[in-house]
């Protein structure tokens, strides 16, 4: 099969791989559509920690948000998976150990993450391989397209809930990227009176097309109380201005990252009675997230901007915009297009 694989920082090609074989208690997926995740980036520059960490290693095959159908199931899995349409929990834990027996294997020491970590091959192919315990069916209202935003969706719902917010409570997301407008719309959903902050025009006239008439930059951001704020962007000074424009005893919500330390004043976090709360993962979010894409409360469809094939994946982690992309953040790769 053809599969993307990165080789080095910068370095890629689509290569003629073997094709996967159904492991006991796993199934093959046809892959259909993939997106491409800042993490992926990472990755492509060759800044992602987890290689300075030894958690990932190059040549490795990225693409961990993703949708397809059940192709082949191995040993133990139940014959009814097969011809299913599915998409896959990213987070894949040991099974045995305490965390992962409490139901946390999104964050077991020991973890696997499709495409990421512990060389566990991601789905910028034409076929996965991954665990028949980490599927979730997609049902006939949520295609293929809407299939592969689950997993930024199951993030972001979880930080959306997270912010635990009221109807008519005002909510400020810092970051109008995939994440911070997928937090956007769930927070919306939710009844919140919905703030965002970004850094270019372009962004925010885009989180406006949405529907979100109240977006600002940092120098233009309003005098007003914000009874949660979430950071969905990768910069280091930004927790500290979260906490600062939330309210007292309100709730900030931690889900970006950025590439060095972000510290904030624990004295305001105590003297304001605020509660923070990080989000590492999409796991215990993908099925509500399904269901909000299948009853239509949360539409994300027009954040995918251009789908591309496995050839155009370089130059797209490259940071290259395809030709006719629309306005949206997030590019998507079919692996069986070119």
């Amino acid at each position: 099969m053809r599969a993307f694989v990165l080789t080095a920082p910068g370095r890629y090609a689509v290569r003629e791989v073997p094709a996967p074989v159904a492991a006991p208690g796993e199934v093959v997926v046809d892959v259909e559509r993939v997106g491409v995740c800042g993490t992926d980036v990472e990755f492509f520059t060759g800044d992602m920690a987890y290689l300075h960490q030894g958690h990932s290693a190059y040549p490795m095959r990225l693409g961990h948000e993703w949708a397809g159908r059940v192709a082949a199931v191995g040993d133990g899995v139940d014959p009814a998976w097969f011809g299913r349409r599915v998409m896959g929990d990213t987070m894949l834990g040991c099974g045995t150990c305490r965390r992962c027996r409490r139901g946390d294997q999104h964050v077991c020491e020991k973890r696997q993450e499709v495409g990421v970590r512990g060389e566990r091959p991601g789905a910028l192919a034409e076929q996965l391989a991954t665990p028949a315990s980490s599927l979730h069916v997609l049902p006939d209202s949520v295609d293929a397209v809407l299939g592969a935003l689950v997993e930024p969706g199951g993030n972001a719902l979880r930080a959306a809930r997270a912010a635990a917010p009221r109807p008519g409570d005002r909510a400020l997301v810092l970051g109008p990227g995939t994440i911070g407008l997928l937090a956007a719309m769930f927070l919306r959903a939710a009844g919140a009176e919905v703030h965002l902050m970004g850094r270019t025009e372009s962004s925010l006239a885009f989180a406006r097309d949405l529907g979100f008439a109240h977006v600002y930059t940092d120098e233009s951001i309003p005098d007003l109380p914000f009874d949660a704020v979430v950071d969905a962007t990768n910069a280091a000074q930004l927790p500290a201005l979260a906490l600062e424009l939330v309210e007292p005893a309100g709730r900030v919500v931690y889900i970006g990252l950025a590439g060095g330390p972000s510290r904030i004043d624990t004295r305001a976090l105590v003297l304001k009675d605020v509660t923070a709360v990080g989000i590492l993962s999409a796991s215990p979010g993908l099925d509500a997230t399904v269901r909000a894409y299948a009853d239509g409360s949360v539409d994300p469809r027009p954040l995918v901007a251009a789908t591309v094939t496995l050839e155009q994946a370089g130059p797209v982690l490259a940071g290259e915009r395809p030709a006719g992309a629309g306005p949206g953040p997030k590019i998507h790769v079919d692996p069986r297009a070119g």
